[in-house]
C-alpha cells in the first residue's frame, strides 16, 4: 500500500480557498498511491476559533462534495483531515474517509476535545461518542484526531474492532513534538498495528505547528517522518505482516482483563 501524508503549512494571512486550492494541487501530484492523507480542520486552522462557526459545513456541504469528486478522480482512498461540521445544531469535529469511488464510507466525530493552553476546541464543539473502523479493501482502518492520541484506551477499542491501521489527522504543536512521536510510536507498538499520521506545520494564531508527520510500523518502528516544513511524505506498507507480525510475537493473546478488585 502506498501512503502519502500532505504536511500543509498553515498561514494566517491566506484564505479558505486558497488554502483549498493549495491542497488540490499537491492532490493532483499524487495520483499513484493508494491512501493520501490531510490533517486536522486545516481548512480553517485548528486554532482560528472565531471562524468555526462561520465556516462550519454539513455533510452535503462545498466541502465534502469536492474531496469526494476528488477521490473519484484520483481513484485513491482520500482522508481529509477534518473540518467543522454542523449537525442537528451542534458542531463537530468531523474527520471523513472516501473510497476511490468518492463515497464517503467512514466519519468520525473527534471524542477528546483539547480544552487547555487556550484552546477553545472543547468550548465550540460537542465531543463524539464512539470509535470508527471501517473495512476497505486496503484492510481495517481507525480514524482519530490529535489529542485522541493521548488515550490510548481508544486505539485498544479500535483493536477490538478490527484495526490493521490507525489514521491519525492533527494540529500538533512544535513545544510538544516529543510527546507526538512518543504516541506515535506507542500507539502502533503497543496494539500491533501501522499508524500513519498527518500532521499540520506553520504558525496559527500565534501557535507554531510541528509537522513530523510519519508512519510507523507494528513494531513501533518509524519507517518514514516528515520534518518542519510543507511536503508531501511518502511510504509504503505491507498490510499482510500485521497477522505475520501477531503469530510471531503474539502479546494480544496474553492480554488478561484486569478487574477493579484485583
Amino acid at each position: 500500500m502506498k501512503i502519502a501524508s500532505i504536511q500543509l503549512e498553515i498561514i494566517d494571512a491566506e484564505s479558505s480557498a486558497n488554502r483549498a486550492e493549495r491542497v488540490d494541487g499537491f492532490l493532483d501530484g499524487l495520483k499513484d498511491c493508494d491512501l493520501v492523507m490531510l490533517p486536522e480542520i486545516w481548512k480553517t486552522g485548528f486554532n482560528t476559533f472565531d471562524k468555526y462557526i462561520e465556516e462550519s459545513e454539513s455533510l452535503n456541504g462545498p466541502f465534502v462534495k469536492h474531496f469526494s469528486q476528488k477521490a473519484r478522480n484520483l481513484k485513491v482512498y482520500l482522508f481529509c483531515g477534518s473540518f467543522v461540521e454542523k449537525y442537528n445544531g451542534k458542531y463537530y469535529n468531523t474527520s471523513v474517509l472516501f473510497d476511490p469511488n468518492g463515497h464517503l464510507i467512514a466519519t468520525y466525530h473527534k471524542i477528546h476535545l483539547f480544552s487547555t493552553y487556550g484552546s477553545q476546541e472543547g468550548m465550540i464543539l460537542t465531543r463524539g461518542e464512539k470509535p470508527t473502523v471501517v473495512d476497505t479493501e486496503l484492510g481495517p482502518i481507525g480514524l482519530s484526531t490529535c489529542y485522541d492520541l493521548r488515550f490510548p484506551e481508544l486505539y485498544r477499542r479500535e483493536l477490538d474492532l478490527g484495526a490493521k491501521l490507525f489514521i491519525v489527522t492533527s494540529a500538533w504543536p512544535i513545544p510538544r513534538i516529543s510527546h507526538w512521536e512518543l504516541f506515535n510510536a506507542a500507539r502502533a507498538v503497543e496494539n500491533q498495528c501501522f499508524l500513519a499520521s498527518c500532521n499540520c506545520v506553520g504558525s496559527n494564531r500565534g501557535t507554531v505547528l510541528g509537522g513530523h508527520s510519519r508512519v510507523v510500523n507494528p513494531w513501533g518502528e518509524t519507517i518514514a517522518t516528515a520534518g518542519e516544513h510543507e511536503e508531501a511524505l511518502r511510504a509504503e506498507i505491507d498490510m499482510s505482516s500485521v497477522d505475520k507480525i501477531r503469530d510471531e510475537f503474539p502479546q494480544l493473546k496474553h492480554r488478561v482483563p484486569i478487574d477493579k478488585e484485583m
